[in-house]
């Protein structure tokens, strides 16, 4: 269900420029509930104590780029608060730093699901660190996630931030090099 009040600092689980803002969903002031809600990218005022203003942000209703100031920013929207059509625009962020794809193969899709099974198409991702990045970023967000290979075979998989797949043991053995060691391709 959609809201339509207004998000304030009582919705949001840390303000103020003591916090990073960076790889967050955040609130800005404005005049309507559905057009507050925004993923931080980046910016020279995303940091704590932050050196600049800018923050590069992304819609969360409409999935468009934003340059807006750090003075703009409420805060930190608590996760529990997220819309269902917030989170599904979420999941098809890919993380900062991703490669792109016009020049760079990718080796995973990621997936964010919804309580109710819902989700949105998958998301393409170039490296490991990529994939991962995007499960960090999406975690406090989404229900459930999953990382699938190329060949759309499920590589790994978080519900409610427990980890189903793999196994505890498989991932011991990753770490294990007398063991061969597994690897997510």
């Amino acid at each position: 269900m959609e809201r339509n009040t207004l998000y304030t600092e009582k919705d949001c689980s840390a303000t103020g420029l003591d916090c990073s803002i960076q790889g967050k969903v955040v609130v800005i002031s404005h005049d309507s509930p559905e057009r507050q809600l925004y993923f931080c990218l980046c910016g020279n005022g995303a940091g704590v104590n932050p050196s600049g203003s800018a923050v590069f942000l992304v819609s969360l209703r409409t999935g468009e780029f934003a340059l807006k100031n750090r003075s703009e920013v409420i805060g930190i929207v608590k996760s529990e608060l997220l819309p269902d059509s917030a989170k599904l625009q979420l999941s098809q962020i890919r993380p900062v730093g991703a490669l792109d794809l016009k020049n760079h193969e990718p080796k995973y899709s990621g997936y964010s699901f919804l309580p109710d099974g819902r989700y949105a198409s998958g998301v393409w991702l170039c490296t490991e660190q990529e994939a991962l990045d995007y499960v960090e970023m999406q975690k406090p967000y989404q229900h459930r996630i999953m990382l699938c290979d190329r060949d759309d075979f499920c590589v790994l998989e978080l519900q409610d931030g427990k980890l189903l797949h793999p196994s505890q043991e498989e991932i011991e053995a990753l770490h294990n090099p007398q063991n061969g060691g597994l690897t997510m391709t």
